[in-house]
């Protein structure tokens, strides 16, 4: 297999930082392979790890079409920068739609069918799977698991196997056959999901665009218009609901409350029902502008700001009162030319990714209000799926980007909010 790096020695990216002259070590924790990690360390098996490019490392490197390359020598010493470019990672055959980080991995997804899982801190491909199961759509980690939503309206749980943990196993498929078997008989446990077609109301009956994970339970939103809360331990679906007039196009979760942005130019807040443990309720709805679909949503770690992301290119934020359970229009920023298709919340950033091919680097001031501080170019295509790493990196972060480009990019952000005199810095007003 052909493995192209462009990689100094001083670039270990991820293991330690030396920025300006002072080094980070970052700690990572990995749910993901605990249960096989002690027993591949006590056999003295695990050898993928290793940083070096010879010829048996790449005997070892999974099949499939890999290529990474590191753009430009980084010297940490940095000039005042709002970001600088990492690296470039393909492998997909498909466009990247869904990333998901977890501990030292970095989980890709695409249209293609595949999952990639790459490796810091070389960023090299530790593993591929889930190949011919259905264009992927989201990506979720719980634990040791994956979860993966898929085009043909399926949920896939995948977990690392016992024999070799750079191997993925299918484990089911939810709805589970037992789920499915407990209601199959019951007429009443039926619903209408088109003219003259009925479906069990477990069942997606379209595309599952999004997954969020929140004390539990896993929720996915699809373009049926539902949200269908399941239950991590025992796979099982409690509860469906009829959510939008659209498609369900986005979903997080925070402090109790469940948001769901749609087709429909809404984002609405569901939360559980006084007394009853998986019954939702409908709390709020924010809305957005007219006939314009809200492709995304995320909300602040304290609950209080919702930010959405427009066809229009807008990105809009509620400010929110959990307690009382109430929200008001706070900003609404335009923030690219075309449509937002993804957004991400690192402390007080926002990230926003476009079909315009660029990512926007916003700063959050007084009252919701959105500074840009930043803008990044560099994928030849949608920037469909942003993450963004919560471990500080020499007074900035690491942001992930995937595209329709089929790659998957890293970048260093700077969280100083000076920028360079050409460098446009302004404050929407609402």
């Amino acid at each position: 297999m052909l493995i192209q790096r462009k990689l100094d020695k001083d670039l270990v990216l991820f293991a330690a930082y030396s920025i300006n002259g002072c080094k980070e070590t970052l700690t990572l924790s990995t749910p993901l392979l605990s249960s096989t990690r002690s027993m591949s360390m006590s056999s003295n098996s695990r050898s993928s790890t290793s940083t070096s490019t010879t010829s048996s490392e790449a005997e070892e490197t999974p099949q499939g079409s890999h290529r990474f390359e590191l753009l430009k020598q980084v010297d940490y010493k940095m000039p005042c920068k709002s970001h600088r470019s990492l690296a470039v990672l393909s492998g997909h055959v498909g466009s990247v739609s869904s990333l998901a980080l977890c501990g030292e991995f970095i989980l890709s997804a695409s249209q293609g069918k595949d999952i990639i899982v790459w490796q810091q801190p070389d960023l090299r491909m530790f593993t591929k799977f889930g190949h011919g199961d259905g264009s992927v759509k989201a990506v979720v980690t719980v634990g040791n698991k994956v979860f993966t939503a898929h085009q043909d309206s399926r949920i896939r749980v995948w977990k690392v196997s016992r024999s070799s943990e750079n191997v993925f196993r299918l484990v089911d498929t939810l709805p589970t056959t037992k789920d499915y078997l407990g209601k199959f008989m019951k007429q009443s446990n039926y619903v209408q999901t088109r003219r003259h077609h009925k479906r069990l109301w477990i069942e997606h009956a379209d595309s599952i665009s999004c997954l969020t994970v929140y004390n539990g339970l896993i929720y996915s939103g699809s373009w049926d218009k539902t949200l269908k809360v399941w239950r991590v331990a025992d796979l099982k679906c409690l509860e469906s609901i009829k959510a939008h007039d659209d498609a369900v196009n986005g979903l997080v979760a925070s402090k109790g409350i469940v948001y769901s942005a749609s087709a429909d130019g809404k984002i609405k807040a569901w939360g559980k029902e006084l007394g009853k443990s998986h019954c939702h309720s409908l709390k709020g709805i924010l809305e957005g502008h007219k006939d314009v679909s809200l492709n995304s949503v995320v909300v602040s770690d304290d609950g209080k700001w919702v930010y959405g992301g427009g066809s229009d290119g807008f990105v809009m934020g509620w400010e929110g009162n959990v307690e009382i359970v109430r929200w008001k229009l706070a900003c609404e920023t335009k923030a690219h030319e075309m449509a937002v298709l993804c957004v991400c919340l690192v402390g007080e950033f926002l990230c926003s990714g476009s079909a315009d091919k660029s990512i926007g680097i916003w700063k959050r001031e007084a009252f919701g209000k959105l500074c840009r501080v930043g803008a990044i170019t560099g994928h030849e295509g949608p920037v469909k799926c942003l993450q963004a790493s919560p471990n500080a990196v020499g007074g900035g972060f690491l942001l992930y980007s995937g595209s329709l480009d089929k790659s998957l990019r890293v970048w260093w952000v700077s969280k100083q909010s000076s920028t360079s005199d050409s460098e446009e810095k302004s404050i929407i007003s609402c």
